[in-house]
């Protein structure tokens, strides 16, 4: 009111005067333009204002919604690369143990094998020990045979007459082993006073 009371006063002012002031609007014209005001800002602030926050409420909500939705999503994506790498970490344990386990079982089979090779072998060297100390002693009783036969022949010449009897040659035949035995008599000389004799 105080804005009328002002433009009244410079308008009759002006009309005193007689001049037109070209800055000062007509009365008539500023009532209706602050009519238009009225009804401008009435409509804007009932119709327009509400569906500007209308719009920028859901526009917000969907920014928060996709704020939140990007946020469960790098969670969600988050706890697939926990579960992803627990996954992995359990598959290398896994791994590693079945390593383990088959270096630790092929150990133990190479192990078996050498003691399947060292039995059979130990086998073998008790079966060739046996051989030969089966032989050995069919040697000796062979040239113990022969030695007993050419002794005896021996000391028939020696002697001058042969030993029919079979307990004289037994005992001819071990006094003279013994003593081959024990080095008294060695076969080079009994050897070399056959050949004396003959």
């Amino acid at each position: 009111m105080h804005i009328t009371a002002t433009a009244s006063s410079v308008v009759g002012l002006a009309a005193a005067e007689g001049e037109s002031m070209p800055l000062i609007p007509h009365i008539p014209e500023l009532v209706f333009g602050l009519v238009m005001f009225a009804i401008l800002y009435f409509v804007v602030a009932k119709y327009v204002v509400p569906n500007i926050e209308k719009a920028y409420a859901e526009r917000h909500a969907a920014i928060e919604g996709g704020i939140a939705q990007a946020e469960n999503a790098q969670a969600e994506a988050e706890a697939a690369k926990a579960q992803y790498e627990a996954q992995l970490a359990e598959a290398r344990a896994e791994a590693a143990k079945i390593r383990e386990d088959a270096r630790a079982e092929g150990a133990a089979i190479v192990a078996e094998m050498r003691g399947q090779a060292q039995d059979e072998a130990n086998r073998i060297t008790e079966s060739a020990h046996k051989q030969i100390e089966a032989e050995r002693q069919q040697a000796a009783v062979s040239l113990r045979g022969e030695v007993g036969r050419l002794s005896t022949d021996l000391a028939g010449r020696i002697v001058g007459h042969e030993l029919q009897d079979s307990s004289s040659r037994a005992g001819l035949i071990d006094r003279f082993l013994a003593e081959l035995e024990s080095g008294q008599v060695q076969p080079e000389k009994v050897g070399q006073s056959q050949q004396g004799d003959a």
